[in-house]
């Protein structure tokens, strides 16, 4: 879950005004590949992708159980789980910052973020005794008591991360209703609106990026209810977890690429 922060739909302007965007100097590639990989998440959702990849060749049933590359698939999914818990130690810190450093509108925000902030802390924070479980160290009995506080405290996180991001997005179409408007009004007037066209552009902008957050935080909410549901569930087969684990890692990485 990633946090984040911003607004219902408004009536479009009769006619469609061309929308301005900045033009930012294009990146290097490699640079920007060099900063993208020097993030822990970074590198951590490039392994979610090789994982939930794998995970949905496995589930599938493309290859047959005696396959020798079955096994090796089997082999480098399971590996690649344990690596990535390593990228939890520490992180529940960043939820820590967040909400000491959050300024809360109402009591339901101030709600809203502790849940957030504090199911997702909870979950990173049990996530490292579980890399420790997986690594050899903790007794393995228990595994399934933390597994089990882990899932749901990711759980909740995630509910109140969406909840959060769709108030974000009712406030965003507030404020792009009155973009509209005032752009309608200078175009009525014959004054120009270069300004206000650029600012619509990037409220577009950051809808499209908060809608993908929503459809990330539900589709990590539906892996964590399946580790809940021990996968028995309608839409919580292996298949379907793992196409969920797949789009979620896609729109993580595309977020962190296009932020560094």
């Amino acid at each position: 879950m990633e946090s984040e922060a911003s607004s219902p739909a408004a009536p479009l302007l009769k006619k469609e005004t061309p929308i301005i965007q900045s033009n930012p100097k294009k990146k290097d590639f490699l640079n920007h590949l060099e900063a993208y990989l020097a993030k822990r998440d970074g590198v951590d959702k490039l392994l979610k992708i090789s994982r939930y990849a794998t995970k949905i060749i496995l589930a599938s049933s493309a290859l047959p159980e005696t396959l020798t590359l079955n096994h090796r698939l089997k082999s480098f999914e399971s590996s690649v789980g344990v690596s990535r818990k390593a990228f939890r130690l520490g992180k529940f810190v960043q939820d820590v910052n967040a909400l000491r450093a959050s300024h809360f509108d109402s009591a339901e925000e101030l709600a809203l973020s502790l849940v957030a902030y504090g199911g997702e802390g909870v979950y990173f924070f049990v996530e490292q005794f579980v890399w420790l479980v997986k690594s050899g160290l903790i007794d393995k009995r228990h595994a399934r008591r933390l597994g089990l506080i882990s899932a749901w405290a990711e759980f909740v996180g995630y509910v109140g991360s969406v909840s959060l991001k769709i108030r974000d997005l009712r406030r965003i179409a507030e404020d792009e209703k009155r973009v509209k408007m005032s752009i309608e009004v200078a175009i009525t007037r014959g004054i120009k609106c270069e300004e206000e066209k650029e600012r619509l552009g990037k409220l577009i902008e950051k809808k499209l990026m908060k809608r993908l957050s929503v459809v990330q935080d539900s589709a990590d909410a539906l892996m964590a209810l399946a580790d809940i549901r021990d996968g028995k569930g309608h839409f919580l087969g292996p298949l379907s977890v793992s196409i969920a684990g797949l789009l979620s890692a896609l729109i993580s990485t595309h977020k962190n690429w296009v932020s560094c």
